[in-house]
């Protein structure tokens, strides 16, 4: 399901969760191991993936019980997936294959930024007029909408050219920028990666709206839009503990 996995999977867990009429609780592990599919050989296409990809690990616990709401971090207030697999280009921007010497990876090729690009335009196309009440063809100011936002930490291109498409400034891309210099692409994982940033940093406060946004092989993307329900905790095994103090840095 590539990068966007963590976020779908806890788009299905909250559909089946406010489809039961009981109080149901559920467990959404999302991880990236790069073992699988390390490249071993010299396809420049395919050797990127060995550059960019990091092992990382997130869970959530979820739960339609609105008795536990005083102690729950988030409330989800809307999702949205769209799938673009049936453009060419758009199904093999990242694509696993052999190569000439019959070595298995994953290629990313030259157009994946343009693809991210178009199809993160037909993707707000859809969501804006839920968040921003945009029934308009163009791009809204999200940072209206939302106080925070995660975005795709696929890489450095990536994230310059989602800032170009929502005209984001350098202090919204801090979290992803930060987070693709400190742990690298975690794939499915990344976007909880930039909210363990904010809740460092303790940004995030009651009644704040945020935006995660990432995308996957397919061609997926997929948004999640939170309510937080409470002020960022202090938690023990926030990742970035042991070196907010030295974020955000120049370069990255």
């Amino acid at each position: 399901m590539g990068c966007s996995s963590g976020l779908i999977s806890i788009d299905l867990a909250a559909k089946i969760l406010r489809a039961s009429r009981k109080s149901l609780y559920a467990l959404v592990v999302v991880t990236e191991s790069i073992s699988l599919n390390w490249y071993c050989g010299n396809n420049r296409s395919m050797l990127v993936t060995n550059c960019i990809f990091r092992v990382g690990c997130a869970a959530a616990l979820m739960t339609n019980d609105q008795s536990l709401r005083r102690i729950a971090k988030m409330e989800l207030t809307h999702s949205l997936r769209t799938h673009h697999g049936a453009n060419d280009s758009a199904y093999k921007a990242a694509f696993q294959q052999e190569d000439d010497n019959g070595t298995t990876g994953v290629a990313l090729t030259k157009d994946l930024i343009r693809v991210a690009g178009v199809n993160l335009h037909h993707h707000i196309k859809q969501l804006a007029p839920e968040s921003s009440h945009c029934s308009k063809p163009i791009v809204p100011d999200f940072t209206t909408a939302f106080e925070h936002l995660c975005i795709h930490t696929g890489g450095k291109a990536v994230i310059e050219q989602v800032g170009r498409v929502l005209k984001l400034s350098d202090s919204v891309t801090e979290p992803a920028r930060m987070s693709l210099h400190r742990f690298g692409n975690t794939s499915s994982s990344l976007v909880f990666y930039e909210l363990a940033y904010f809740e460092a940093k303790g940004r995030v406060k009651k009644g704040d709206r945020m935006w995660m946004l990432a995308f996957g092989t397919g061609f997926k993307v997929c948004s999640l839009a939170w309510k937080c329900l409470r002020d960022s905790p202090e938690d023990y095994d926030n990742p970035w503990r042991d070196c907010i103090h030295r974020y955000p840095v120049k370069a990255w």
